[in-house]
């Protein structure tokens, strides 16, 4: 009886260690200390604005890039198509051209603005990001940026717009459309429309490089990102 009893006890502890060891090994933060986990996140987010954003600064970062080229709102879809029948092609061309240069100009301002997010990150918010599975870097970005962003957006956004002389081109077509007898005349709020679309580019492309390095081994280009993302593999 004793030995079955001995038995039995071994029997379970085995059970135990191997349960508990289970346990262990889904428990990600035991195998990397806290400072890693939150360094390997903000390393990852950190390449992903200076590789994706900083392509949006550039000369048609926006126009040629059909990820984020900003087109016109419904409001003045009408207003191109109507323009193109009346052989006014090249302003309309235009005129979408000057939106996108305003955004390019704009999303130069974004960068002190997600450095000073991703330096905020704390350990908990890391793990969160890590383990919260697909656009959760990005999604934290967009809630600690966005506000910020807007505000600094909109009057660079208006001021390239005098730059590049948009205000100018879209005074001249929206004036020639407005004067064709029998169209309901508009007068839309572009500054608005293309700072929250410059908004949307960022955040998309970041959504791009967060998605690369989560799936793809080959763009973990670090030791850091290989071991910190091998956690949520």
């Amino acid at each position: 009886m004793k030995r079955i009893i001995v038995l039995f006890a071994v029997s379970f502890q085995l059970i135990s260690c191997g349960e508990l060891q289970q346990v262990i090994n889904q428990l990600p933060q035991e195998s990397l200390g806290n400072t890693e986990i939150a360094s390997g996140l903000k390393q990852a987010l950190d390449f992903g604005i200076d590789k994706q954003v900083s392509k949006l600064t550039k000369t048609d970062g926006f126009f040629k890039n059909e990820l984020v080229k900003i087109m016109l709102p419904d409001e003045l879809q009408k207003v191109d198509k109507t323009l193109r029948d009346i052989g006014l092609s090249n302003l309309a061309d235009e005129g979408l051209k000057v939106l996108n240069r305003a955004a390019e100009d704009a999303v130069g301002e974004a960068t002190p603005i997600f450095v000073a997010a991703v330096k905020g990150i704390n350990f908990n918010d890391a793990k969160n990001i890590l383990m919260g599975g697909d656009g959760a870097a990005t999604q934290y970005l967009t809630s600690a940026t966005e506000t910020a962003l807007y505000s600094k957006f909109s009057p660079v956004i208006k001021s390239s717009f005098d730059k590049v002389g948009a205000d100018d081109i879209w005074t001249t077509l929206i004036n020639k459309y407005n004067s064709i007898p029998l169209v309901k005349k508009v007068n839309p709020n572009l500054t608005d429309y293309v700072t929250q679309e410059a908004l949307n580019g960022v955040y998309k492309m970041i959504a791009i490089e967060e998605k690369e390095i989560r799936t793809k081994a080959s763009s973990r280009t670090t030791a850091l990102l290989q071991k910190v993302f091998a956690l949520q593999d």
